[in-house]
């Protein structure tokens, strides 16, 4: 269905796996030699195309005549350091003014004979980085992928400064100072404006805690061949980023000629309280976005005139309230039960007080979408003996603080991300960890990173909004007998982009959740045009 190239720019990979693929591309005979001048070929060129696109580089601070900015060069032990060194090397040839910071003295075999060529041509090296500082921008290669010890000095002590400077730092593969599979921070970082990620996408590249480090992250794609991938990672990688192409090719689209709307999927959404209204609203408007065919409400009784008012083509099943405002019990029209609806999502502002009605859903054979309440009571109930008496499909979308009460066994999910997620979908749930890079795991282990959001999302009732979208596109997915663990990273990447979208016409201060709902339909239209 893709072409190998879309299907590198999915895969992700630890460093660990990084190397054995690039050993069976050295086994099979490319120098690495020739690796080196290709990649650095490609960087060189990528860094000049940016540099375009910002006009030149930032030259307020320059004292230099050339028309071209002054770049400064990081250079490490390593092969990553040996990439920097033939991009000085390609630069000066271009007539940039180039200087190399290198303050580590055993280098690999390539890597030095890089520097005594750069030497050889008169670039000026140094073992102080304050002789680079009225560079305009630097090119960081200190250390690549794989790195696993604290940077001591006076490296660290370097790299402090170069972060205080200021200026636009393009790292090469991963901002150095990062842990490639965590994105932890080991002693100190490099605060990189772009990256550019060498072959494979790392795994740290997309865990939370590196993202103010990363700055604009690209693929440098070198031509490694999928059978190379499949050959370490097996035929199906476990770990991917959701692309454009990934998710469009998920969407219950297009719909065939001869269709009704309970083809197109029933969707019973449970929420809201009398307290938290706002809930109930938002995630219907989600699940209206979704294009689900039938959609129905179940909200307590004061709130269904509200809900008729917001979202006048969905059935509102006004329900019984306890005093405090939930919903007491589903109360589902004539001729209906939970096995009439295609799929079932629960817990935007129902409160505490629907205990029972989440005990009802759970015991239903319905494939099954908890949020926000709904799965602060699952928590109360015990997540892992809960879920494992479910017979259907059960997905969960906590944010950090939901996903601890969750599976409080798991520990701080903010140092790893992607391993949290993993551990907790052995709960047999499909997990979708909220964040700026959401990640969704399976039973299975296999991972689906959202690799593009925005902080504008950062405001309360974006996550309702999911709820809905999620749930009208479960209905669908099982109604069209689509594969249900796809669309659930399909909703992640449709809500992250309509947020983009909101944002780039908006403001990047925040979109609040109504405006977000207004830009489900538009996004989907602008990837179809």
């Amino acid at each position: 269905m893709f072409d190998n190239r879309e299907l590198i720019s999915q895969v992700v990979v630890t460093a660990a796996q990084m190397r054995e693929i690039e050993a069976r591309i050295f086994a099979a005979g490319m120098p690495v030699a020739a690796l080196m001048e290709k990649v650095a070929g490609l960087i060189t060129r990528r860094f000049e195309e940016i540099l375009g696109q910002r006009g030149q580089g930032d030259k307020e601070n320059s004292s230099t005549p050339s028309p071209h900015p002054s770049v400064g060069i990081l250079v490490g032990p390593g092969h990553n350091g040996g990439d920097a060194l033939v991009v000085a090397r390609d630069l000066h040839f271009r007539g940039y003014q180039v200087s190399v910071y290198c303050p580590i003295f055993k280098l690999k075999e390539l890597t030095s004979q890089h520097l005594e060529y750069v030497r050889s041509l008169g670039i000026p090296c140094n073992q102080s980085i304050a002789q680079l500082q009225d560079c305009d921008c630097f090119i960081d290669g200190l250390f690549g992928f794989g790195l696993e010890r604290d940077i001591t000095e006076p490296i660290a002590s370097a790299i402090n400064q170069l972060n205080q400077w200021n200026k636009p730092v393009f790292s090469i593969d991963v901002p150095s100072g990062l842990h490639t599979d965590t994105g932890k921070v080991l002693g100190v970082a490099v605060r990189a404006t772009y990256t550019f990620c060498l072959g494979l996408w790392k795994l740290g590249l997309l865990q939370d805690q590196a993202l103010e480090y990363v700055g604009e992250a690209e693929l440098i794609d070198f031509d490694i061949q999928y059978p190379d991938v499949q050959a370490v990672l097996g035929e199906f990688p476990k770990i991917k980023r959701i692309t454009n192409a990934i998710a469009l090719s998920n969407l219950p689209l297009p719909r065939p000629q001869v269709t009704h709307k309970y083809k197109e999927g029933h969707l019973l959404l449970i929420c809201g309280s009398r307290r938290y209204s706002g809930g109930a609203i938002l995630s219907g408007l989600g699940a209206r976005g979704s294009g689900v065919g039938m959609l129905s409400i179940a909200v307590p009784q004061s709130l269904a005139a509200t809900m008729v008012s917001h979202l006048p083509e969905a059935l509102i099943i006004g329900c019984p309230e306890t005093q405090s405002g939930a919903i007491a019990k589903l109360q589902l029209p004539d001729n209906t039960d939970l096995a009439s609806f295609d799929a079932i999502a629960c817990g935007p502002g129902i409160t505490l007080d629907a205990n029972p009605i989440l005990q009802e859903i759970l015991d239903s054979p319905n494939p099954l979408l908890l949020d926000a309440d709904g799965l602060n009571i699952l928590a109360q109930m015990g997540t892992l003996q809960t879920l494992q008496k479910r017979q259907a499909s059960t997905i969960l979308t906590p944010h950090p603080g939901e996903f601890k009460r969750l599976f409080p066994d798991i520990p701080d999910v903010m140092q790893d991300r992607v391993s949290a997620v993993i551990k907790a979908a052995k709960s047999g749930a499909v997990v979708l960890l909220k964040g700026s890079r959401t990640a969704i795991a399976n039973s299975h282990g296999c991972v689906w990173i959202n690799p593009q959001s925005t902080p504008a999302l950062a405001r309360g009732g974006s996550g309702d909004v999911l709820t809905g979208l999620l749930g009208g596109l479960m209905a669908q997915a099982v109604s069209r007998k689509l594969d249900l663990e796809k669309m659930v990273a399909t909703a992640a990447w449709w809500h992250a982009q309509a947020g983009i979208l909101a944002a780039f016409e908006r403001t990047q201060l925040g979109v609040d959740a109504f405006t977000l709902t207004q830009y489900l339909m538009p996004t989907l239209a602008s990837f179809n045009k």
